[in-house]
């Protein structure tokens, strides 16, 4: 990727980010795992961003009252600083889900809804930007839609005065091209939301700290031959049990999976979700099973539901036979740090080695 100057502006696209401004010294490129990521400095606006089709939407300064899709988009504005600017949520974080002093904040944010926030509550929200993750995720039941109808045009948003961007590597998947096998898009999304909130400095220390855990990971296990690593299935308990969902080589999953030292098992199919029969699931017969629960709200009741996660997988005769079932092989890891962009993708990625390669991953 370059960058170009022309007079006193400078352009950088990473992955539909594209900052502009005027001035010495800004805009200097920085190595990223796909491409160059932009090191834009805090407040370097004009700041456009791109959405699953390319149509481009323009900051001229940093959004003020910023609403978010869900705990996902929430989190992250957090990390980068500018939860301060975020005036409502849809599918909150329950209490004790975020780490430290971020739940503390995440509980002060309104909630606008419970699931997705119907389309006239958000049109009416004040917002100036809404961050959506859901958008185009078939597997999600079109969650990017209003609870109480469609979800609302170009020209409804603009006629409300919000700007509307996409955490991409997410709502966008579907639309991918090849297999998602690293956290590069993960890291743009990071970038682009520092680039729109004036918090560049913050993103890049996040996407620095998220690639040296994954490069540790790697270090400790790259060396497996593709053979060797376990498959892995991803059970999406929530999706329902009489036809499974899937995650495909699309989906984020698929690069957690990989990137942790396993094979997906339906790296096979092509998109980000597919429902699938539980002979394919059979057929498969994988080493590792997920147990893929979303968050529930509490400690207590995530635990309730992954026993009952892995209580259907041991009595269900379609899958109690499993290979994963049998030797216990059923890991505890919540969906929305294996499925929607975040820091804890990162993380996921080692908790997930350290059960596959016991011993090798600090």
């Amino acid at each position: 990727m370059r960058s170009r100057v022309w007079g006193c502006t400078a352009a950088v696209v990473l992955s539909g980010l594209m900052a502009a401004g005027c001035g010495g010294g800004k805009g200097n490129a920085g190595s990223a795992s796909a491409g160059t990521a932009p090191n834009a400095v805090s407040g370097d606006h004009p700041v456009s961003v791109t959405d699953c089709t390319g149509a481009r939407t323009t900051f001229s300064a940093a959004p003020q009252r910023i609403v978010t899709s869900n705990a996902a988009a929430l989190e992250l504005l957090l990390r980068l600083g500018a939860g301060d600017k975020v005036i409502g949520t849809g599918f909150p974080p329950g209490k004790g889900t975020l780490p430290g002093p971020l739940d503390a904040q995440a509980q002060k944010v309104k909630v606008l809804s419970r699931s997705v926030i119907p389309k006239e509550q958000l049109l009416g929200s004040g917002a100036d930007l809404y961050i959506d993750t859901f958008a185009g995720m078939g597997g999600m039941g079109g969650m990017g839609g209003g609870g109480t109808g469609d979800a609302p045009t170009p020209q409804e948003f603009e006629a409300a005065g919000i700007k509307h961007v996409y955490l991409k590597s997410t709502a966008c998947a579907a639309r991918g091209k090849g297999a998602v096998t690293d956290l590069s898009a993960v890291e743009a999304d990071i970038t682009s939301l520092g680039a729109i909130t004036g918090t560049s400095g913050r993103a890049k220390d996040i996407v620095a700290g998220m690639r040296a855990k994954v490069a540790a990971v790697r270090k400790a296990v790259g060396g497996t031959a593709q053979s060797k690593r376990p498959t892995y299935f991803f059970f999406d308990y929530d999706a329902g049990t009489a036809q499974p969902t899937v995650t495909c080589r699309r989906q984020l999953a698929n690069a957690v999976i990989t990137l942790a030292g396993a094979r997906n098992a339906f790296a096979d199919c092509d998109g980000d979700f597919r429902q699938v029969g539980w002979e394919d699931v059979i057929a498969k017969n994988p080493d590792w099973i997920q147990l893929g629960v979303r968050d529930r709200g509490s400690a207590a009741a995530n635990s309730k539901a992954f026993d009952e996660a892995e209580q259907w997988l041991k009595s269900n005769p379609a899958t109690k036979g499993l290979k994963a079932v049998q030797q216990g092989h059923l890991l505890r890891i919540g969906s929305e740090r294996t499925t929607i962009a975040g820091v804890e993708n990162a993380d996921t990625v080692q908790t997930i080695a350290k059960a596959l390669y016991p011993g090798k991953v600090g």
